[in-house]
């Protein structure tokens, strides 16, 4: 994954997580769906598989925000 497509899931991820956490949502909830909603772009984007995408944005070790 290049830098540009790297900014862009982590870009997803922090924004389906921070909505989560809006919500009222727990950091576990967040991060879940933070995942999934980085995940179907890079699927989308890239054309691979959606266990490859989510494997992908999982090895990134990203995390919601706690504030």
């Amino acid at each position: 994954m290049d830098a540009s497509t790297q900014r862009m899931v982590e870009d997803i991820y922090h924004e389906a997580a921070d909505e989560a956490v809006g919500r009222g949502g727990n950091l576990l909830t967040a991060h879940k769906e933070g995942v999934v909603a980085a995940a179907m772009m890079l699927a989308a984007l890239l054309g691979v598989e959606d266990e490859v995408a989510r494997s992908s944005v999982v090895g990134l070790n990203l995390r919601p925000s706690r504030d």
